[in-house]
């Protein structure tokens, strides 16, 4: 089972390829039987994604502190 870094990382990925797709092909928002379709909302959303997994794995990653001890 993949850690949870991992996961991240893929999550991340998988949303970053779904943005390089949706902005290589844009398409108009619509309303269907009432039904309304976003995709300029979904884009932010998948941004929104993409900014989550960046703020998660930033806390994740490993961090020095230095210090410097005076007498």
């Amino acid at each position: 089972m993949p850690s949870d870094v991992e996961q991240l990382r893929l999550i991340r990925a998988q949303t970053l390829a779904l943005i390089v797709e949706m902005t290589a092909r844009p398409k108009p928002s619509y309303d269907l039987d009432g039904q309304t379709v976003s995709w300029g909302d979904y884009l932010a959303k998948l941004r929104a994604t993409v900014d989550w997994c960046e703020r998660r794995l930033a806390g994740e990653e490993l961090f020095e502190i230095h210090t410097r001890g005076l007498t």
